[in-house]
Parts: structure tokens; sequence; C-alpha cells
């Protein structure tokens, strides 16, 4: 009898601690989903552009709708300078950032007013990378600009690593209504264990897993 006691309290226990991260996974998908359709932007020291594939020295068409929307924010008059990020993948002669750099100055955005961080090559790799050279230049208060559904845990990432981030997704993104939800899936997450481990050993965590699958990394 007694031990029958212990096996339902251990049974309701169990139960409480699955409805506790259901709930937990279900409001950080609705905070991912909720950032991806809100446009955060504003005044702010740096626009801070996520990096995504570069062909040859070409940006890719997701990549170009997000340095669209930079280089529209920066002609605003929303911050001085503008960072792009992205190393270079195996095989590739240039770096995403390189890409972006040719990419921008097409747009009209001023050599001057362009920053590259040319070695992440994951979104916590660069956005740390970013947040080292912007605070040598007195600069904390990031827009953060990229396709929807990669912003929330971008900010997430930003604000653990000392910046002050806004978000601002891109408008002109091709990614298809069922691509996106793939990517808010695998974004909540990221975003979910980032939260609980910390999003430096994430990344950690990713390299080691693609290291032993051999695939590049990409959280």
């Amino acid at each position: 009898m007694k031990r029958s006691r212990v096996l339902r309290r251990a049974a309701i226990v169990l139960l409480w601690l699955v409805v506790a991260a259901l709930v937990y996974v279900l409001v950080t998908f609705g905070q991912v989903w909720w950032t991806a359709r809100s446009d955060g932007a504003g005044p702010a020291d740096a626009i801070l552009v996520l990096g995504a594939a570069q062909y040859d020295g070409r940006p890719s068409p997701v990549f170009e709708s997000r340095l669209d929307h930079a280089a529209d924010l920066y002609a605003a008059g929303l911050a001085p300078v503008v960072v792009v990020t992205g190393g270079s993948a195996p095989g590739d002669t240039g770096s995403e950032a390189n890409a972006a750099f040719a990419y921008l100055r097409g747009r009209g955005v001023p050599e001057a007013a362009i920053r590259q961080e040319v070695h992440g090559l994951t979104s916590y790799e660069s956005i740390a990378a970013s947040a080292r050279f912007l605070a040598e230049e007195g600069r904390r208060r990031v827009l953060l600009v990229s396709d929807g559904w990669h912003l929330r845990r971008s900010r997430a990432i930003a604000e653990s690593v000392g910046l002050e981030a806004a978000t601002s997704p891109a408008p002109g993104s091709p990614y298809s209504t069922g691509a996106a939800l793939r990517q808010m899936v695998r974004e909540t997450a990221g975003l979910a264990v980032g939260r609980i481990i910390g999003f430096r050993r994430l990344d950690r965590l990713a390299d080691l897993s693609a290291d032993v699958a051999g695939a590049a990394p990409g959280i």
C-alpha cells in the first residue's frame, strides 16, 4: 500500500513536470512567432545583419533580403554603422561578410559605415565577435536584422553577450510559409535549451555534434 502511494505521487510529479515542460516550449514558440512578426526598428548605435549563404561573392536571395532591409534602415538614419557578419564555409573563395560588404557598397552605404565580422560560423560566434569590437567603439545598442524566425534567439544571444538589442525582420525573405514554420520550430528548440544551459555552451555542443556527424555548424 505504501509503495502504491509513492508510485502515485511519483506519477503526479512526473505529469506536472511534463505539463510544465510543454507550457515552457509553447510559450517559447509564441515568443519566436511574435518577434518574427514585430518590427522594433528604432535608433541604435549599429545595425547588425546576421549572415546567410553567399555564392562566389554574391549573397544568396535570403541574404540579399536581409542586406536590402539593413540598407533601407541605414538610409533612414536609424544607425551610423552597419555590421555584416559571417565567415567562410569550406571551399568558399570569400566570407559571407565580404560578400555583404560589396553588396552594401553597391546599395550606396559608405565604406566607412560598414564593419565586417568575418570569422563567425554560427549566430553565437558572429554576435559575440561583433559585440567585442562594437564595445571598443563604445557601441552597445544594436538593431538586429535577419529573417523573422531567427530574431528571438539572436536577441537573446545578443543580450547574453552584453548588447542592448532590438529586432527588425527582413520583409522580403524568400522563405515559404512552410519553411519558415520549420525554422521557427528549430529556433524554439535552440532558444528553449539555450536559456537553460547558456547560449555559449549550446553553441559548443552544436559544434561538437557537427564534428561527430561530419557536418558544418549552423546554429
